[in-house]
């Protein structure tokens, strides 16, 4: 009758009440929080979390963000480090270098990044990538290409 199952979770058990900047906030300067992290405003400067980071559709982030997971719908320019997976909606514009354990792109989502995938155990894969985009004709990379025309990664 009086149970807990019924009170809403928080998005972050260990870091309590997810934080939020809203639509029409502007801020300069660093963020270190273990909780998760809305941003639906502008942010020019770093996020360190333990926790999830979201940039909205509005939402805009210039410089690092270090955190453990991601979803992004808005901009993002600077390095972002993921510990685990980044999702990319379709809205997503990303630039600059991103290090990722998984990666989700939806169709529409522009990903013009320096990506370094790190896999289970001691191996990774890395691409380097000047323009790669996912469009609704599906994804698209310019990986480096040797003289006849074939991608090769390295």
């Amino acid at each position: 009758m009086f149970s807990d199952n019924k009170k809403p979770k928080a998005m972050n058990e260990i870091g309590g009440q997810p934080n939020r900047i809203e639509k029409n906030t502007k801020i300069k300067g660093d963020i270190v929080s273990e909780a998760d992290f809305r941003i639906d405003g502008k942010l020019d400067g770093n996020v360190k979390t333990s926790g999830k980071v979201v940039i909205g559709k509005h939402g805009y982030i210039h410089g690092k963000v270090e955190c453990v997971n991601a979803d992004i719908e808005g901009n993002f320019n600077g390095e972002l480090l993921v510990t685990d997976l980044l999702s990319l909606k379709s809205s997503a514009v990303i630039e600059g270098t991103v290090s990722v354990n998984k990666l989700a792109v939806e169709p529409g989502a522009t990903f013009n990044a320096s990506c370094t995938m790190k896999g289970k155990g001691s191996s990774s894969m890395s691409s380097n990538s000047s323009s790669t985009s996912a469009t609704s004709g599906g994804f698209k990379s310019s990986l480096g290409s040797n003289s006849n025309g074939s991608a090769k990664a390295s």
